[in-house]
């Protein structure tokens, strides 16, 4: 690690990190450099250790290396990132540096593009490199958010879990506090590199809760479009409501990491589901009930015109399952939803499939981990492999009351607070012993309140 200059210095004294309950929680604030710098400077070391991984996985999951996603994103994309981002990401390579990891611009914008290049671009494109035509296999969460009659005070409430291969979401633990000189303050949380959440749980000062679920088995990019990480970082900061978030968020759309997204406004109460394809998108809003997300996408254009087998009415499937669940347990619980309520329909393990509850793949708090898989109907389907190392990696919530201070609920590891012990787990199953000295052991944690 390099001696700061004393003008980097009083870049960094403006930012805090507190290490917490397996999260890295920190405060950013200024100019987009400077933002950047912190970011860079306090994650440098868990930032090296997420490309060390990353260059090995990617190699690993795509036949290609690494470098060659960030070559390529940076010919479809450097063009298109406004100077704010590029500045921001600029701060980010210099603080990372600074920080003993030597990093470039073209590095940070490789990393932030990793999400869509793999898993949007690739798929369009792999035919030109070898033998194989991919299925986009993109399933990433469960959420929902509700408002109205549904909660327990009358006001939005919003909850988010990621799911995704364990080697990866291991780094999804960084809470960040971003207090920009221009736009909202934003409160979420990401991944050391990343100038959006991409696991997306944002909370801002402009009384905003956003979030999101992954739409299954999505076909479809524009390398003419703006990226996602840098329409949504961008929505999240300037918009003042639900409606200039989505107008914001679908300027210059390139289909890249489609979601069904989830929002809600503490100040006027109402919340929506925003499910946004490349060629068909639609909107609903509510000021009473709820919106839950599971990968499967409602919109019937999105699911058959856009998608392969989406899984919507599959249970057998991992998103068909969950939809069943989300629409047995959101009336079962309508009317008492609250930040503890929702912590509990994060941790949910009912497999609607099975008709008991189980850790399984088909879960609300997916464990992949421990599925034998009998019972798939669909081999292209996401992680349809018996004992899969992935699914639930954290829970996020906030009431509106939290919303209103800036602040959110997190857990850091599966949603239930189950651990997970990788050298055990690879003894256990050794078909997975390649992925050692990659794969980290979680323990079980604590939920953590951000304020």
């Amino acid at each position: 690690m390099a001696d700061l200059t004393q003008a980097q210095q009083a870049i960094v004294d403006k930012a805090t990190r507190q290490d917490i309950n397996g999260w890295h929680y920190i405060t950013v604030t200024g100019e987009p450099y400077e933002i950047g710098f912190q970011h860079g400077y306090l994650l440098a070391d868990e930032f090296a250790d997420a490309i060390r991984v990353y260059t090995h996985m990617t190699l690993e999951s795509f036949g290609m290396d690494y470098s060659f996603f960030v070559d390529q994103a940076v010919k479809l994309h450097k063009d298109k990132i406004e100077q704010e981002y590029l500045d921001e990401m600029q701060g980010m390579a210099d603080g990372f540096t600074a920080g003993g990891t030597p990093t470039t611009l073209d590095d940070v914008i490789g990393w932030n593009a990793w999400m869509e290049m793999t898993g949007y671009w690739w798929p369009m494109v792999a035919s030109n490199y070898g033998n194989n035509s991919l299925v986009p296999k993109s399933s990433h969460c469960s959420g929902f958010v509700a408002t109205g009659s549904a909660t327990k005070d009358g006001r939005p409430v919003i909850a988010h879990e990621s799911f995704d291969e364990f080697w990866s979401g291991q780094y999804f633990n960084v809470c960040e506090c971003i207090k920009p000189a221009k736009g909202h303050a934003i409160k979420m949380q990401t991944v050391p590199g990343y100038i959006a959440s991409m696991m997306d749980f944002y909370v801002t000062d402009a009384g905003l809760g956003i979030t999101e679920t992954t739409i299954a088995g999505f076909v479809g990019y524009d390398i003419d479009g703006i990226p996602e990480y840098v329409r949504a970082r961008k929505a999240t900061q300037y918009a003042d409501t639900i409606d200039e978030w989505i107008d914001i968020c679908n300027k210059g759309n390139n289909g890249g990491y489609a979601n069904i997204w989830l929002l809600c406004d503490a100040n006027s109460g109402d919340i929506a589901r925003f499910e946004q394809g490349l060629q068909f998108s639609e909107v609903l809003r509510s000021k009473d009930g709820y919106f839950y997300g599971c990968n499967a996408c409602h919109n019937p254009k999105i699911r058959n015109l856009e998608c392969v087998d989406n899984g919507y009415n599959d249970v057998r499937q991992q998103t068909g399952a969950r939809r069943a669940r989300f629409e047995q347990l959101m009336p079962q619980v309508s009317g008492t939803i609250d930040d503890d309520v929702a912590k509990r329909i994060l941790a949910d393990k009912f497999d609607p499939y099975l008709g008991y509850e189980c850790a399984s793949s088909r879960d609300i708090c997916a464990h992949y981990d421990c599925d034998p898989q009998p019972y798939v109907s669909d081999p292209h389907a996401v992680w349809n492999t018996p004992f899969y190392p992935a699914g639930s990696v954290d829970g996020k919530c906030a009431s509106a009351d939290d919303i209103d201070n800036l602040r959110m609920w997190g857990i850091f590891g599966r949603a239930d607070g189950e651990p997970f012990d990788a050298d055990a787990f690879m003894a256990q199953h050794p078909q997975w012993n390649w992925q050692k000295g990659y794969l980290k052991s979680r323990p079980s944690q604590p939920w953590t309140l951000f304020d």
